[in-house]
């Protein structure tokens, strides 16, 4: 018996990275997933694992910053399964033009903000009432970052602005719906060794190294471990935790010095 059997689950970002292990582990935990990206050769590939772990996925893609392309991804799923009982908001983007405030331009500051901001929002305003509907509650996860609670003097002035806000939306709709039994949390990952954030440090050998020192596990995360935390939330073994910051971040918000 699996952690999930009976629950519908619509992942966007499912094409690779986090998103793309959570649709396998979900699916192997006996959940329906709606496996929505931009990307459909990977979002496909991602079903097509899934299923083959005797999953039960389908792809839709699905663009975040879009209110009619998140409605219409809700719509099919719940047509599809009969409703929906876990959000998982994974979609997010961290690209290089988003660096220090003093070079970040408008328009990708505002890019970033579509993704990341702007896609949770519309994914929450069209998807809660989903979940409401079931009557049973459910379960929302925004993912944000440990860099919503960190500074960094090498910055992504857009992308940490972007997951302060997620953070912060997550905390007011979890007081907001937690009577009606719909719990929201933010799932902050430390760093993770995702496509996303190695290609950042293809170019500086040192970069990668000037981060990990001041995680006390010394290492990023894998994929799945975030996922680990993630399937604890859309579970009921978590019935009676929302609004909570989860961070899974290897002891790197809790470090001043660490060990030697």
């Amino acid at each position: 018996m699996g952690r999930l059997d009976g629950k519908v689950c619509v992942i966007t970002g499912a094409g690779g990275g986090m998103g793309r292990e959570a649709a396998l582990r979900f699916s192997r935990e006996g959940a329906q997933v709606c496996v929505a990206d931009m990307n459909e050769e990977a979002g496909r590939k991602s079903v097509a694992e899934a299923d083959a772990e005797a999953g039960d996925a389908f792809f839709f893609k699905a663009d975040v910053t879009d209110a009619a392309s998140v409605q219409a991804m809700y719509a099919e799923t719940a047509e599809r399964y009969g409703g929906i009982d876990v959000l998982y908001n994974n979609a997010g983007i961290m690209p290089e033009d988003d660096a220090s405030i003093l070079d970040t331009e408008a328009d990708a500051w505002q890019r970033v903000q579509d993704v990341n901001t702007k896609g949770v929002y519309l994914c929450c305003k069209f998807g809660i009432p989903y979940l409401l509907k079931r009557g049973g509650g459910g379960s929302v996860i925004n993912v944000a970052s440990f860099v919503a609670l960190v500074g960094a003097a090498t910055s992504q002035i857009s992308y940490t602005a972007s997951k302060g806000a997620v953070l912060s939306m997550s905390r007011e709709l979890a007081v907001e719906f937690a009577k009606e039994g719909v719990r929201v949390n933010a799932l902050c990952p430390g760093p993770v060794a995702t496509p996303l954030l190695l290609r950042l440090f293809e170019s500086d050998d040192n970069a990668a190294q000037r981060r990990l020192v001041h995680v006390p596990m010394g290492r990023m995360a894998r994929p799945e471990e975030i996922v680990a935390g993630a399937l604890f939330l859309a579970s009921d073994d978590s019935s009676y935790v929302t609004g909570t910051t989860f961070l899974v971040d290897g002891g790197l918000t809790a470090s001043y010095v660490t060990p030697e």
